[in-house]
């Protein structure tokens, strides 16, 4: 029988020649879940045998994971911000980026007891995360995808948020409220990149990725709409694409925002903008 070392060093093997990167740390996670451990715990029992009943399944995911399928997908879970949330291949993937995203505004001085819309929410990583750690938001959670609300939806249900609501609309076209902040990571893929996506990203659903010839098409539309949805002095956050800040920013200003400014983020990446309504 393979011992847990051996089979993680001949799984990384495998992972490297179907050109996975951090192959290791991959197979890692993958023995550790089949195991019901940790990662670190594995480091604790390199010497013990595996059964067949462990071993048949794990060939399985790897096979998976070798032909591109997501780890997270594997896995059925990530962590964000504290909490591990549910995620498969009706939402996207969430990303660190969008963790700064959460943990920079949690740093903000605010309110507590605002009205928040996260729009385009996907699998509610980001308006969870804001309204578990702020009690007295009140957090509405807007998609177009009837898929990614009904994760978003497992998700609150799994963490017992109870300030959180739910609402499928394109855009504003089913939204009448007017809101003290809204964040937003809307699709900011260009068309032009659908041909030369990994292999992995190309397992997120297409609607979450793709707007247009230069990723902006969506973005276009929603900046005018968010300034009549926000109350006077409400603020706007933004994710968005490594090339696309000046655009964004010109959108902005001609949409009446004014305190513009664009955060990088940690490789230092023009990635956030900020605004606010007057």
């Amino acid at each position: 029988m393979s011992t847990v070392l051996e089979t993680i060093d001949g799984g990384t093997r495998y992972l490297e020649k179907r050109g996975i990167d951090d192959a290791r740390r991959n197979m890692q996670m993958l023995v550790a879940r089949q195991l019901g451990c940790t990662r670190m715990d594995l480091y604790l029992q390199f010497d013990r045998p595996l059964e067949e009943t462990d071993l048949i399944p794990l060939r399985e995911t790897l096979k998976m994971r070798g032909e591109g399928i997501p780890l997270q997908h594997l896995l059925g879970s990530v962590w964000f911000h504290k909490h591990e949330f549910k995620t498969d291949a009706r939402a996207l993937i969430p990303r660190p980026e969008t963790e700064e995203l959460a943990e920079w505004i949690l740093k903000w001085e605010l309110p507590a007891d605002l009205e928040i819309l996260d729009m385009g929410c996907g699998s509610g990583v980001l308006g969870l995360s804001l309204a578990a750690a702020r009690p007295g938001w009140n957090v509405t959670l807007a998609d177009v995808s009837p898929d990614a609300l009904s994760l978003a939806r497992e998700n609150a249900a799994a963490l017992e948020i109870p300030n959180a609501n739910f609402l499928q609309s394109d855009l504003f076209t089913a939204i009448d409220a007017r809101f003290d902040g809204i964040v937003a990571n809307l699709p900011y893929v260009s068309e032009t990149e659908r041909a030369t996506i990994s292999r992995e990203v190309a397992h997120d659903p297409a609607l979450a990725l793709f707007s247009g010839p230069d990723g902006l098409d969506l973005i276009r539309r929603f900046i005018p709409e968010a300034f009549h949805r926000l109350k006077p002095g409400g603020w706007l956050v933004l994710e968005i694409g490594h090339d696309q800040a000046s655009q964004v920013a010109e959108i902005l200003q001609t949409s009446a925002f004014t305190a513009i400014e664009v955060k990088t983020d940690l490789s230092g990446i023009a990635r956030f903008p900020f605004a606010k309504r007057p």
